[in-house]
């Protein structure tokens, strides 16, 4: 039993947490309550449009590249990637455009012709943010934070350093009003902090090392959609020996004197020494252990979820060429829109909008002629709104925002569409309040906030996805699996 090992959820951590798992000699055994593998980076059909339903950009790829080769498969044999010429484009609400190329100095150019931020502003930036990362990546993102003290103990002045230059003492905003004079390059750079569910105006400047992953690493897509990626990590698992229960809900984890014993699933039990809980956190300390009074059980529960978002799953008549395969429409008024969102919990009333449109390199996502919008915008956590009311009152903003933007119809041009709430997400993947990332990143200690990839209460008890360290994001999502898993080895 001992080699035994239950993941509940298929997320893209927990497959990563099985599939790691399998190939170091453990039979694992993946639970799934839905049909189908993926958690938040799944597909959507209707209508002959096909959507992935969640994460649209791939970067640090070579983190599912080790994942697979350690498996034995070439990730370019089974998940072909492309890199992006251009990552996203972002309209202004001065009626700016501006194309955020993948390649520096093409977007340094950008910023020199449509802002008024310098060649020399925008390099000091990017090293600033290829430092903090090049400290951060090891100390905090490829590692288990309770490795943290045994790298301070041994390296204690290069662990001050690492600390002081992660910024946290400075705000997202604040950080960018240091280095830009142009409100768009800053609301630009703010953007940022919604990669984790966040306000720019409250989360630490650590989070600048996303631009650094970007336009240093690069942004890519698979060539088969991102929905690519679980199905490959499925596949190479199943191939490798996990087995994957899906339509099976785990409806409690089985513990005896703080021991995980096993998992209760349709009505049967099931012993396991060892799970890993790719369920998000607070859903598994209330509802899977029923635990309410250990520590972590207390702290997460009081810590504040990340945003949710509305989803409009649109396929649109014709072919919008001036659009890319990412698009940002910004609302005129940042700061109000993230103090409705975080302080008034309500949807904005200007909101900004991200449209991605996947069959712009995977022709078959729509029928010729056609094209399959993503559309969303960043909402409060559910606290009990009503969100078939507000979804109508967003769409109709939405609508507004992008036929004044683009000077076209886009109402008359809606030939099928879905609509996802926080409800939904929470339906789906049993998210804290429909949050989409766990908790937010609000606090300046909110990475030593998440939650431990090994239960400090329970024995045998692991955890990966976006609400467990190193937080949200597929990259990171993926490494916290594979934390699990290297913890459960050495064990």
């Amino acid at each position: 039993m001992d080699r035994n090992v239950a993941v509940i959820g298929s997320g893209i951590g927990g497959l990563s947490a099985a599939l790691d798992l399998q190939t170091k000699g453990f039979q694992v055994d993946l639970y799934e309550k839905n049909a189908f593998t993926g958690g938040k980076a799944g597909c959507e059909k209707g209508g002959g449009f096909t959507f992935d339903t969640g994460p649209s950009l791939l970067t640090m790829p070579f983190v599912f590249e080790d994942l697979l080769k350690k498996a034995g498969i070439e990730a370019r044999d089974v998940m072909p990637v492309r890199k992006l010429d251009i990552i996203c484009k972002y309209f202004f609400s001065d009626g700016t455009v501006l194309n955020a190329f993948s390649d520096q100095e093409r977007i340094i150019e950008e910023f020199r012709e449509k802002t008024s931020d310098s060649p020399e502003d925008i390099r000091r930036f990017f090293n600033y943010c290829r430092r903090m990362y090049e400290d951060a990546k090891d100390l905090f993102l490829f590692n288990s934070l309770e490795d943290i003290p045994e790298f301070f103990r041994e390296n204690p002045l290069k662990g001050i350093a690492i600390i002081s230059g992660l910024d946290i003492f400075r705000t997202l905003h604040g950080s960018h009003r240091r280095f830009f004079k142009d409100s768009n390059t800053v609301q630009l750079f703010d953007r940022y902090a919604t990669y984790s569910g966040s306000d720019p105006y409250l989360i630490p400047a650590t989070l600048n090392i996303i631009p650094h992953v970007e336009y240093g690493i690069g942004a890519y897509v698979p060539e088969k959609g991102i929905r690519a990626i679980p199905r490959v990590l499925a596949e190479t698992a199943t191939a490798k020996g996990v087995r994957i229960f899906t339509g099976q809900k785990v409806d409690s984890v089985i513990v005896g004197n703080k021991d995980i014993r096993g998992i209760r699933s349709c009505g049967r039990e099931v012993p396991y020494s060892k799970v890993v809980s790719n369920a998000d956190v607070s859903y598994t300390y209330k509802y899977l252990l029923d635990d309410r009074v250990t520590k972590m059980a207390r702290r997460y529960d009081k810590l504040e979820p990340s945003s949710s978002a509305i989803v409009f799953y649109w396929g649109i008549k014709g072919i919008f060429s001036e659009l890319e395969i990412n698009n940002i429409f910004f609302s005129s008024d940042y700061r109000k829109e993230f103090r409705e969102i975080f302080l008034e919990r309500s949807c904005p009333e200007e909101p900004t909008v991200y449209v991605n449109i996947t069959s712009k390199y995977c022709p078959e996502d729509a029928p010729e002629g056609h094209e399959n919008w993503f559309v969303l915008v960043n909402v409060p956590y559910d606290t009990g709104q009503d969100w078939e009311r507000e979804a109508l009152r967003i769409k109709a903003r939405v609508l507004d925002i992008l036929e004044r933007r683009l000077k076209k119809d886009i109402t008359g041009n809606i030939i099928y569409e879905r609509i996802m709430t926080p409800c939904d997400i929470y339906e789906k993947t049993l998210s804290n309040k429909g949050s989409i990332y766990g908790i937010s990143s609000n606090s300046k200690f909110a990475a030593f906030f998440r939650q431990p990839n090994r239960s400090v209460d329970y024995k045998g008890l692991y955890f990966a996805g976006g609400s467990a360290h190193p937080g949200g994001g597929m990259p990171l999502v993926a490494l916290s699996g594979m934390i699990a898993s290297e913890l459960i080895a050495r064990n």
